[in-house]
């Protein structure tokens, strides 16, 4: 399967951002990422709250397909939750606050990720993460992407029970995944 995305790019592209504040920092990333992947990326910003595996935080879809995501994520007064575990590699780009992570299997050992830092989270492992305070990243998954809907559409339908943030999800990433698919991207 072909991929569109590099995540050593958009580690580096994700790096450029750390520092500025955060309106500007949102908004440069996109052009960058824009730029780099010309004809790939939503340039403006929709966000959507995102309750996924207990956390809460905000998103904006940058590209979506059957077989890749990219979102900018993340909240201003912090949150924690539960990964999930899916059929996709996840890559996080700290562009802003920290993530602190522990792996299902080792639960004695807490990683600490900062901005300019990645974490990877490999296709059917699962992890507990926390934002202490707030954490900003650039989220990219691939693989098979659909298989994240449940987990990623469980917390507005049975959590929050608010149609209104799935049906916002389901309409931005189902038209992003439309205009993938018209393009021949799969």
């Amino acid at each position: 399967m072909g991929y569109i995305f590099d995540p050593e790019k958009l580690h580096s592209l994700s790096k450029r951002v750390i520092g500025m504040p955060r309106e500007q920092m949102f908004s440069q990333l996109i052009s960058d990422v824009a730029e780099a992947y010309p004809g790939y990326i939503e340039t403006k910003q929709k966000w959507i709250f995102n309750l996924t595996g207990g956390a809460c935080g905000s998103m904006t879809i940058l590209h979506a397909s059957l077989s890749e995501y990219l979102i900018i994520f993340g909240t201003p007064i912090g949150t924690e939750g539960y990964s999930g575990t899916y059929r996709l590699d996840i890559y996080d780009f700290m562009i802003d606050g920290e993530m602190w992570v522990y792996i299902g299997d080792n639960p004695a050992e807490r990683t600490v990720f900062k901005p300019g830092e990645a974490a990877y989270l490999a296709p059917g492992q699962a992890k507990a993460y926390r934002c202490p305070d707030y954490g900003w990243m650039l989220e990219y998954g691939r693989g098979f992407v659909p298989s994240c809907l449940p987990t990623g559409l469980g917390g507005g339908l049975f959590v929050g029970i608010d149609p209104g943030i799935v049906w916002d999800t389901v309409k931005t990433y189902g038209a992003a995944t439309i205009r993938s698919l018209l393009k021949g991207k799969f």
